[in-house]
């Protein structure tokens, strides 16, 4: 006699053990991703009923089957073992061109084809060169403006946060967040110091700095870094790890902010005095730190929080937005994150919702919990930032305890 319960659980086990359909498409994805990119615009700029001239048609065939060859091969290059800043430049750039150029190749190939042929305008051949030129020239001004977005000195967004367990004392906190600085291939030490020079304009009693400082080691991005040992906070500088430094020896930045001057707050938290109440600061390692098999790091709230007062309230330094669960759940006041960079480039967002609870800005999370979800101050990979602009946040945390004016004598004129 067969055991059926055991055969339902080996079977229920089989299934579990196959991935969904999803997943399978996801396996593939690194692989027909660059071939959409390059081909849907060869397509709509070249072969949907053009007919260029056959040198034209030959040569730009020519020149998307290279970038399709060369964009893979230069960020392999780029960000693989070798890290070859230049053929990262060149893999990073070609990513984000091919990405401006596809998004557009799909929208106006389709609305804009769509009016032209519901305004009666022209026959096939003039429509599609219409298109054609329409894509190249709103790519080419996408480009410029997404370039110029992304190496200006972010503007600083300036928030009022409501926290209701602040005490009196704690009103009006000036926290200033920067977060994504992403130090990478091209030299950025001039940009750096401007940016750091814009933080102490803001005269803040907290800095935070929510990781992912830099694509590459610490000693290879020691000088574009090294201007954030000008940063000046009333109270404290504080860092956390961000996913990004658990690619480039995350141990080598803990210690180099510690160097600048920097407390990292690694699990542990530090508590925030002024006029009689508290604040308890607390940070944790990126979640993805424990995967990294870097020994001792890992996210850990309970360990972050281990010997703080429950009645205080909490700010949380946790570098992706999801960590807010976790908070929620421990009754965290706010959390400041940053790895979304807003999606950095339109309609990326859309993808980044799909991994994410928040995209930008403040929301609510349980019955408490507030998330500030920043853009970044800098960018990730491709030199570009469209309808996505970085930022450089001064959060003024208010409390709802006024304290009470003095009373003033009144003066009399001699």
């Amino acid at each position: 006699m067969t055991d059926t319960s055991d055969t339902r659980t080996a079977d229920g086990a089989a299934r579990a053990a196959r991935p969904s359909p999803l997943h399978r498409l996801m396996r593939y994805l690194p692989l027909v991703a660059p071939v959409l990119l390059w081909a849907v615009p060869c397509w709509v700029l070249l072969h949907s009923g053009q007919h260029w001239p056959l040198p034209v048609t030959v040569t730009g065939t020519v020149v998307f089957v290279l970038g399709l060859v060369v964009m893979p091969l230069a960020m392999a290059r780029g960000h693989g073992r070798r890290q070859q800043d230049a053929a990262a430049i060149v893999g990073d750039t070609l990513l984000g061109g091919s990405w401006i150029l596809f998004t557009w190749s799909v929208l106006l190939g389709v609305l804009l084809r769509l009016a032209l042929v519901l305004a009666g305008v022209g026959d096939g051949e003039e429509r599609a060169r219409i298109v054609a030129w329409a894509v190249l020239g709103v790519t080419a001004v996408v480009l410029a403006w997404g370039t110029f977005e992304a190496r200006r000195v972010p503007r600083v967004r300036r928030i009022d946060v409501p926290l209701p367990r602040l005490g009196a004392g704690l009103d009006g906190l000036r926290v200033a967040l920067i977060t994504d600085t992403h130090y990478g291939p091209l030299d950025r030490a001039r940009w750096s110091e401007r940016v750091c020079e814009v933080v102490n304009t803001l005269e803040a009693d907290v800095v935070c700095h929510t990781g992912d400082i830099a694509d590459g080691t610490a000693d290879r991005r020691r000088a574009q870094a090294a201007p954030l040992g000008t940063v000046r906070a009333t109270r404290a500088r504080v860092y956390v790890t961000g996913n990004h430094e658990y690619y480039s020896e995350a141990q080598g930045w803990v210690d180099l902010m510690d160097e600048l001057g920097w407390q990292p707050l690694r699990n542990r938290h530090l508590l925030l005095e002024r006029d009689g109440d508290t604040l308890v600061v607390a940070g944790v390692d990126d979640v993805t730190a424990e995967s990294s098999g870097l020994a001792g790091h890992r996210a850990h709230l309970d360990g972050a929080l281990d010997g703080a007062d429950p009645d205080l309230p909490v700010l949380l330094l946790a570098h992706q937005p999801k960590f807010v669960d976790r908070a929620a759940a421990a009754g965290v006041d706010l959390q400041l994150s940053g790895h979304t960079h807003g999606g950095q480039i339109w309609p990326f967002h859309h993808l980044v919702r799909l991994d994410q609870p928040a995209l930008a800005g403040l929301s609510h999370h349980g019955p408490r919990t507030l998330l500030y979800t920043s853009r970044g101050t800098g960018f990730w990979g491709p030199p570009f930032r469209v309808l996505a602009p970085s930022e450089i946040t001064l959060l003024v945390l208010r409390s709802p305890h006024q304290k009470p004016e003095q009373e003033t004598e009144p003066q009399t004129a001699p």
